[in-house]
């Protein structure tokens, strides 16, 4: 989307203590741009948020926007982590976008910033 979508934060309960924070969307659609064919499938969302947190509310209207765009797998999951990471200034935040076959072939994009933190403590490469 990428045109300075206004989402609703709210201030991170717990800002001292690092711990994640994952949303699912398993109707997310947009569209193929060669063939103007619905896209189907589902965007994950992983963050360590910082001082801010995002509000479901505004997230959802926000998927709900790439209904009718037709845009690429790789381009749609890079735009929501610039678009989301922008907005709440996480820690890290992972995009993970897993689309239904096409043609028998599955397509999985992973976008990510910034460093997680293992079960121990230890950053992650």
């Amino acid at each position: 989307m990428s045109d300075k979508y206004e989402f609703e934060l709210f201030d991170n309960p717990r800002p001292g203590r690092d711990y994640t924070i994952t949303m699912r969307c398993p109707e997310f659609t947009s569209v193929c741009p060669k063939t103007g064919q619905p896209d189907f499938g589902e965007i994950t969302i992983q963050y360590c948020p910082d001082k801010l947190c995002l509000e479901l509310k505004s997230l959802k209207f926000y998927m709900q926007s790439y209904r009718n765009q037709g845009i690429f797998y790789e381009k749609l999951t890079n735009d929501i982590l610039d678009d989301l990471s922008a907005a709440c200034k996480p820690k890290w935040m992972k995009i993970t976008s897993c689309f239904t076959p096409r043609g028998g072939i599955t397509t999985e994009v992973v976008a990510e910033t910034g460093q997680a933190q293992t079960d121990e403590g230890a950053e992650q490469s």
